[in-house]
């Protein structure tokens, strides 16, 4: 197992082409799956001949960002995801979060504390100078999330979409948080904020509509 990153209860490693079944399972829930595919699960022929393979090709071509397996410590289960990368057309040092969970995973503060820990390596070890999220406007519980992860509301836009999904009507919104933000705010405070946060997270994802991980 090649770890890439551990909190308190969480380790983040490297997804091998043996997490087939993990990521089908994921994707298979319709409640977790609610804000991408309007509860569509993922084809395994799609997991297993497109989503894995450009998870596996992205850690050799950029060192330090892509999609990470969440294992629980205590059980040793996945999870789910997170994701932390560049996103496309955009500047080398801001970085875009996104995460999937299971729904025995919601409600736990999960979301938030490998959020957080992203953010921190992000900052202080691969030279983001702007992290930034994005999720459509009516998913509460992603954007909560967002929040207890330190980022603050910027933008209302709104995408066109083939087959939009209900709630589409009012738009996406974009989160970010600075790395001179943080500084100022100090790491003590984000890790205050986490223990006071309350446990109703219920993190589907706060990616747009991608049926899986880019």
């Amino acid at each position: 197992m090649e770890v890439f990153l551990e909190t308190e209860r969480l380790i983040l490693r490297r997804f091998t082409e043996d997490d087939v079944d993990n990521l089908f399972d994921l994707d298979g829930d319709p409640e977790v799956m609610r804000f991408l595919t309007g509860g569509k699960p993922t084809p395994r022929d799609v997991i297993q001949n497109q989503t894995l393979p450009r998870l596996l090709d992205y850690y050799e071509r950029f060192e330090g960002f892509g999609c990470w397996a969440a294992i629980e410590k205590s059980t040793e289960e996945f999870l789910g995801w997170f994701e932390f990368r560049p996103p496309e057309s955009s500047r080398s040092d801001e970085v875009e979060l996104g995460y999937r969970l299971r729904r025995s995973a919601w409600g736990k503060g999960y979301a938030t504390e490998g959020s957080r820990a992203l953010i921190h390596k992000g900052f202080t070890e691969l030279g983001a100078r702007r992290v930034i999220a994005q999720t459509m406007a009516v998913n509460l519980a992603s954007r909560r999330v967002m929040e207890k992860a330190g980022l603050e509301y910027v933008r209302t836009f709104h995408l066109e979409w083939e087959d939009p999904l209900p709630g589409t009507e009012h738009g996406e919104v974009e989160y970010a948080l600075t790395k001179k933000d943080w500084k100022q705010r100090g790491a003590s405070s984000f890790r205050a904020k986490w223990d006071q946060s309350s446990r109703t997270e219920q993190p589907h994802s706060n990616r747009q509509r991608n049926e899986a991980p880019r």
